[in-house]
This record gives structure tokens, C-alpha cells and sequence, in this order.
């Protein structure tokens, strides 16, 4: 009896991957479970586990293969003797990280696959060249998901893998033609892009598989999803009162206790209670979705990813803490796997210290709204005291809501994000 093993889905948005490395060969004989080809994703690199025991009688992709999933990646069979042991692992130092065989798709999630908001998933590589008039000769395979993977391993920089295009670009020709772009109407646009001219200095980075599948993502979002804006002015003096108190303690702990876990914390019992914003659009329908859990925007060296709190509205925030400190670690080591990247209703997005006052985030598809953090700058205040108003000095930032006016109406929007900022300034939260 003979067994195929395929291409799992390593992610809920992910519908291929390139075969990085085969861990056997053909003739070898492999156990349940056994890793037996490491796998490369837009999210994360995966060892695909054999589910049978048996003797690797064909492999059916090549190493730098892109691969559909469900379809073949090898043949096992069961009732073979192995004519050599199957080979070890290319790095047996390094813990794999088992993924279980592909469970029959439910109907139900076929259904939704047609969505359209499915659609940012699909992110093949162009063969042709950019729309600007990049040069060609700076081929997708300069930036191979094999190759960037062996340049993180040596501490080399994937963009470095392309030659500045001074070095290796013609001189400098006549603009080529831009095909016009359909306008508004339907009719022949009178715009054009201007052909890109390289010029001495200049440097072309091709596009990693990881920016493409963001590039596309974010296109799709703006075009699908008529994005509103809102902005809130929130005081968090007593939030960073509460934050004084315990930060300490949990840092003994291991726990880095931030502005950004609070916030967190804010959102997802706020969530609770305004459901739309924890939703998704279908064909002619939306789903109001019962577990909330919260992605996290995290900045890597590969590019922006955005690990999911599973759950988050039954932690505490010491918890929703813990859980950003383990994301944001395994985000930043090349350890996030497709399951640490699933499944998220809702998106906070934090730039940083060195962020500014406010601005409107694209949606992360397929939710409904997404939550920025400006920057936290103390600013003179006016509060009331026995009755009468008073200045003082607070710790004051602005969140920002880009909602889906599609499903979202602005009365729960705004709500919504009433209900964080009051969060906020009450400092009413479980530590």
C-alpha cells in the first residue's frame, strides 16, 4: 500500500511553498512522523512530517519547487523493506517543529475559501517585469526562499543577495512604453506611470517572497475594504500609575510588562462587547466571530508579520504580556510557526518608540479593523479636582480605528473606541 504525502496548509492564508530541503531520499526508510521535507513559506519554514512508516519509493518536487497545497510531495510505501536508512537531518541541533498531517478540509471552510477576502492568500511571483520598468535581469531567483534561508543562517542580509544596479544594469536607454491603466470609467486612462531610469547610485532590491505576499496583501485590503478612520485622544495617567506599581515585580518575573499590553488588554474586552469589530466578510453575509483572538504587528528583519494571542479576551494582562514577549521572540528568531500566525479576528499595530502622533493602519484581511498606538508624549491636561478644573501634566496618546465601513457603521466604531480610551484612563484592569 502506497501513501502520499502532500502539501499541508501551514497557515490559514498561505496556498503554496517551496520545497527547501529534502531531509530523505528515495530508497530510504522513514517512521511515522519523521520529518521528511523542510518547507518554505512566506510565514515561517516547516518540516513536513511523514504520516506512515514506510520506504520513500518517489519524491515528487524538487528542492526550489513551489508547490500547491494538497498536492504530492512524496510517495511512501508501507509494505517495502528500505534499502538504506533514511538520511539524517541537515541540522540535528536544531528542534524541529512537528506539524501534524493536513485534516480533511470541512466543508464549511471550502465555502468560505471562495470569499473574496480568500483572495490576498493567492501571491504567485511575477515573471514579468515590474510595472515601473525595473530592469529584469534582477530575477526572482536572487531571492529564492532557499537562498534567503541560507543567507539568515550566515548572518547576510537577503537584499544582499542582489547587486546594486549600477553594477549590473545597461546603460541607461529610452523609457519603455507604460501601458495605460483603465481609469475610473472604464475608458483609457490619461495617466501613465513614467518608465523607472536607472541611474548611477541607484539600487534595485528584488521583492522577497515575504514583501510580495504584504505588497498584495496590503493592494487587496485598500481596493476590498473602504477603510474609515478614527481617532482617539486618550489620557493614560492612571493606566501608567497601574503600570508603575507592577512592572517591577513582573520584570523579576520575566514579564515585560509595556504600554502596548495594556492597550491590548483594553481592545479585546472591548471587542467583547462591540462584536462587529471582531467579524469577517463573506460573499453576501459576515460572521460575528465568538473566540477573539488578537494579532500583534511585529517588525523582523524579513518584514512585517503578525503572530496571533489566541484567546486573548480570557487573560489577564499579565498574561496578554507574557503572550506578546513569546510572539514577539519567536517572531524575531525565525521560530513562529503557521499555527502562531492563524487565526486572527482583530490587529493592534504599534510603531514604536520612535513612532509618531497618529495615522491610519490598512486592515490586515480578512478583519474588519485595526488599532494604532501613537506615540505616548506627556502633555498639559485638564482635569477636575473637588470640582473644579485644574492643569496637570499626563502621559497622553492617540489610538487610531480603520474599520470596514462595509459591515462596520460609524456609531460602533466610534464606540468601540470610546470604550478602549476609557479603558485607558480608568486604569480599570486585571493585572
Amino acid at each position: 500500500m502506497s501513501t502520499t504525502v502532500t502539501m499541508p496548509q501551514l497557515g490559514e492564508s498561505v496556498v503554496e511553498g517551496t520545497i527547501g530541503k529534502w531531509l530523505v531520499k528515495e530508497g530510504d526508510r522513514v517512521e511515522r512522523d519523521q520529518a521528511v521535507v523542510e518547507v518554505l513559506t512566506d510565514k515561517a519554514d516547516s518540516e513536513v512530517p511523514s504520516p506512515v512508516a514506510g520506504v520513500v519509493s518517489k519524491l515528487l518536487a524538487k528542492e526550489d519547487e513551489v508547490v500547491r497545497v494538497g498536492a504530492g510531495l512524496c510517495v511512501i510505501d508501507e509494505a517495502a523493506a528500505g534499502t538504506q536508512p533514511a538520511a539524517p537531518k541537515a541540522k540535528p541541533s536544531k528542534p524541529s517543529e512537528e506539524i501534524p498531517p493536513p485534516a480533511p478540509e470541512p466543508v464549511a471552510a471550502k465555502a468560505a475559501a471562495k470569499a473574496p477576502e480568500a483572495a490576498p492568500a493567492k501571491a504567485p511571483e511575477s515573471k514579468t517585469p515590474p510595472r515601473n520598468g525595473g530592469p529584469a535581469a534582477i530575477a526572482t531567483s536572487a531571492a529564492s526562499p532557499s537562498a534567503r534561508k541560507h543567507a539568515r543562517e550566515q548572518g547576510v542580509e537577503p537584499a544582499a543577495l542582489a547587486k546594486p544596479a549600477a553594477a549590473i544594469a545597461p546603460a541607461p536607454q529610452a523609457p519603455a512604453a507604460v501601458p495605460a491603466v483603465p481609469g475610473p470609467s472604464g475608458k483609457k486612462s490619461a495617466f501613465q506611470v513614467p518608465a523607472y531610469i536607472p541611474r548611477p547610485g541607484d539600487q534595485v532590491i528584488p521583492f522577497s517572497r515575504r514583501r510580495r505576499i504584504i505588497a498584495d496583501h496590503m493592494v487587496y485590503s485598500k481596493l476590498t475594504s473602504p477603510h474609515v478612520v478614527a481617532v482617539a485622544e486618550c489620557d493614560i495617567h492612571l493606566t501608567a500609575k497601574l503600570r508603575d506599581l507592577h512592572k517591577d515585580k513582573l520584570k523579576k518575573e520575566g514579564v515585560g510588562l509595556t504600554y502596548l499590553a495594556f492597550v491590548c488588554a483594553a481592545t479585546v474586552k472591548a471587542l467583547r462587547e462591540f462584536k462587529e469589530l471582531n467579524a469577517r466578510v463573506l460573499d453576501d453575509a459576515y460572521a460575528l466571530l465568538k473566540d477573539v483572538n488578537l494579532g500583534v504587528a511585529v517588525d523582523t528583519p524579513d518584514g512585517l508579520v503578525v503572530p496571533v494571542i489566541k484567546n486573548a479576551d480570557l487573560l489577564t494582562v499579565r498574561g496578554i504580556a507574557k503572550g506578546i514577549d513569546d510572539v514577539a521572540n519567536k517572531a524575531r528568531d525565525g521560530k513562529l510557526t503557521p499555527d502562531d500566525l492563524a487565526g486572527k479576528t482583530f490587529t493592534v499595530s504599534n510603531p514604536g518608540r520612535r513612532g509618531n502622533l497618529h495615522g491610519g493602519a490598512i486592515i490586515s484581511q480578512p478583519n474588519v479593523g485595526i488599532l494604532r498606538i501613537g506615540e505616548i508624549k506627556k502633555r498639559v491636561v485638564v482635569v477636575e479636582r473637588d470640582g473644579e478644573d485644574t492643569m496637570a501634566i499626563h502621559p497622553v496618546m492617540y489610538l487610531s480605528l480603520s474599520y470596514d465601513h462595509r459591515i462596520v457603521d460609524g456609531v460602533n466604531a466610534n464606540g468601540f473606541l470610546y470604550r478602549v480610551s476609557e479603558l485607558l484612563e480608568t486604569g480599570d484592569f486585571e493585572i
